[in-house]
């Protein structure tokens, strides 16, 4: 009878430790990719906030190309936004506008050489590159984590413990159609 009972309580501290791990392994991946997601975020932020700065560059040079420089005040204010709270299909597509307008804003400024030459446009082209290659890791490195996550969601034994962790799957950063490759500039 002993034995049992003891046999019993090890069976029940096994499952109570099994259960700890496997809530601990879901939080802290949920809370990876929810990091990962604030990654992405400040990214767009920081590009959003380089962008006034081109804006008045250009219009000192091309004032008469308004819309263009509307459309990149426009979508630099959607991007704002998406990074303070919207779904990641919102962000990507917020992050997709933004980037379309970049670069026409980049096309405008190969009409004008002195622009081209201009050390603060330059400054400013350079840590857009900068944070372009940033933004790039940071969808990736998100993309990592949801996949961690998603795929012990849906593997045993983790997956038995995701509705207690109140841990779901979740969506990929995912390009919207047409922006799955980088726009070329060229001067």
């Amino acid at each position: 009878m002993l034995i049992a009972v003891i046999v019993i309580v090890v069976i029940v501290v096994l499952l109570v430790i099994a259960g700890v791990v496997g809530f601990n392994k879901l939080r802290k991946a949920d809370i990876g990719a929810q990091e990962a997601l604030g990654g992405i975020d400040v990214q767009l932020t920081r590009r959003a906030d380089l962008i006034p700065n081109l804006v008045n560059t250009v219009k000192g040079y091309a004032s008469h190309e308004k819309g263009v420089l509307e459309a990149v005040t426009e979508a630099r204010s959607r991007v704002a936004s998406a990074a303070q709270g919207g779904a990641v299909p919102e962000k990507a597509a917020a992050d997709a506008q933004l980037q379309k307008a970049l670069v026409d804003v980049m096309a405008v400024a190969e009409a004008y050489p002195d622009l081209k030459a201009d050390s603060g446009f330059l400054d400013l082209q350079r840590q857009l590159a900068d944070t372009e290659n940033q933004i790039s890791f940071a969808r990736q490195y998100y993309n990592d984590a949801v996949s961690t996550l998603n795929t012990l969601v849906s593997t045993i034994p983790w997956m038995f413990f995701s509705g207690v962790a109140k841990v779901g799957r979740r969506e990929f950063y995912k390009a919207p159609e047409g922006q799955q490759a980088p726009p070329t500039v060229s001067f």
